[in-house]
């Protein structure tokens, strides 16, 4: 960010308001997205054994390929809200639209690999000989679902650029409780057993997407603005999602490297790795939802041709992310003693989480920044530089995440590295964000 005078307090607490408005639903939503694999789990795993190991390696497949696609909500949000701005809500609906044909055609993409391809896929992926059938047959079913799934992450991405978060967290709610409910009705009521609970994810999951396209039909017609699949917007979408599709394999890359470093320390680190990541990726949804906030509010600020409220708006949430941070942090090293039980009882996985929990309440600060700049940077519109500047941190991470186990370090050593991740991310985002040079404005980048 460059150099500004400080910021009135009547511009803060209008900043503070629109942060509020936008991060709060936002996080609901973020919370409840989880919660679907959670019901699933509780629901399989009376069926028996197997089929809850099934459904892990199925659902981990399943959430990797949905996630790798999170760009459809990314670059959507952005290039709404830039339409927004410029007063062209018509254009905002229309470039909304062009991201849900794009969800939909790479939806039935996935499906065209993934039917035939299953079981290889789960065999692929080390499920034991009685869990490889559940897994397939979960995964096969599922897949159905996953254009519906692909239109959801496209369609929240038009109505966070249209400002408005609060939509997407009824649809989460209301379809986390629709697949409990189908999953309970389909696996015990109609002993479908592991399909039904496959079933009931694929018609939770149309069912959200209904729901997103009517309002956004609604709203389109209400403007005016054409439904028909456009070849050209649709490829600008596309392209526009390149970078933050490598940014995002980038990051994946180095989660699946650290995971698989923490598995040569021994069995005691790797269980405390997954207890520490796992909380790790739950304080996440916190800073997530500033950076969600940060997508819509700076993409709409671009598209007026506001830079100074831009930067104002950066400089505001930046606070809000070092604060958060910090409240994070400080309920990390508290809560630690209590998190712990909940997760084992082994006193010698405990004794490694312990000081790796340490290191994720220490960086919580640096996350906070990382988050809400990342946020910031996607709003918008700089994917190329994101997509660049998380490379360069994979390239960092990877010698040092690998240097642990060959001069005996531990899993503390491991997140050390994590942090000197986080910390290079912060370094090229901070340095991104003083230049100026993301400040483009226009309807379009």
């Amino acid at each position: 960010m460059t150099q500004a005078p400080e910021i009135p307090e009547a511009t803060r607490r209008r900043h503070d308001r629109e942060i509020v408005a936008l991060a709060v639903p936002a996080f609901g939503a973020l919370v409840a997205e989880p919660l679907f694999v959670m019901a699933d789990s509780a629901i399989v795993g009376h069926l028996g054994t197997a089929q809850l190991a099934g459904l892990g390696v199925a659902s981990a497949l399943l959430t990797t390929a949905v996630s790798v696609f999170v760009f459809l909500a990314y670059a959507t949000t952005a290039a709404v809200a830039r339409r927004v701005g410029a007063g062209d809500r018509p254009g905002a609906i229309r470039q909304g639209m062009d991201g849900i044909w794009l969800a939909l055609l790479l939806g039935i993409a996935v499906i065209a690999v993934v039917l035939p391809l299953a079981p290889g896929i789960v065999d692929l992926f080390g499920a034991s000989t009685t869990a490889a059938p559940y897994a397939t047959t979960y995964l096969r079913i599922s897949s159905l679902g996953i254009p519906a799934m692909l239109m959801v992450l496209a369609a929240t991405g038009v109505l966070r650029g249209l400002q408005d978060t609060r939509t997407p967290l009824y649809v989460a709610v209301g379809g986390f409780i629709a697949n409990a409910v189908l999953n309970v009705g389909l696996v015990y009521g109609a002993g479908l057993g592991i399909a039904g609970s496959a079933w009931g994810t694929v018609i939770a999951q149309c069912a959200m997407a209904t729901v997103y396209l009517t309002v956004v039909v609604r709203g389109a017609r209400r403007h005016g603005a054409s439904l028909r699949p456009d070849a050209a917007g649709i490829r600008a979408s596309a392209q526009a999602g390149v970078p933050l599709l490598v940014r995002t394999l980038s990051l994946r890359a180095i989660l699946m490297i650290a995971t698989a470093v923490a598995a040569r320390l021994g069995d005691a680190d790797i269980a405390a790795h997954q207890i520490t990541l796992s909380l790790w990726s739950l304080l996440a949804f916190a800073l997530d939802a500033i950076a969600i906030a940060g997508q819509a509010i700076i993409g709409r600020y671009l598209g007026a041709a506001d830079t100074e409220g831009a930067r104002a708006a950066c400089r505001r949430m930046v606070q809000w992310g070092i604060a958060t941070g910090v409240a994070l942090g400080l309920l990390v090293v508290a809560a630690r003693p209590l998190f712990l039980p909940l997760f084992t009882s082994d006193p010698v996985v405990k004794d490694a989480a312990l000081p790796a929990l340490l290191m994720v309440a220490l960086s919580q600060p640096i996350c906070g920044i990382v988050f809400v700049l990342d946020g910031v940077l996607m709003g918008a519109g700089d994917g190329p530089y994101l997509a660049g500047a998380m490379l360069a941190t994979l390239a960092v991470f990877v010698p040092a995440a690998l240097l642990v186990p060959a001069f005996g370090g531990g899993l503390t050593a491991l997140w050390a590295a994590m942090t000197l991740m986080m910390t290079v991310r912060m370094a090229t985002l901070w340095w991104r964000s003083r230049s100026g040079r993301w400040l483009v404005t226009g309807a379009t980048r």
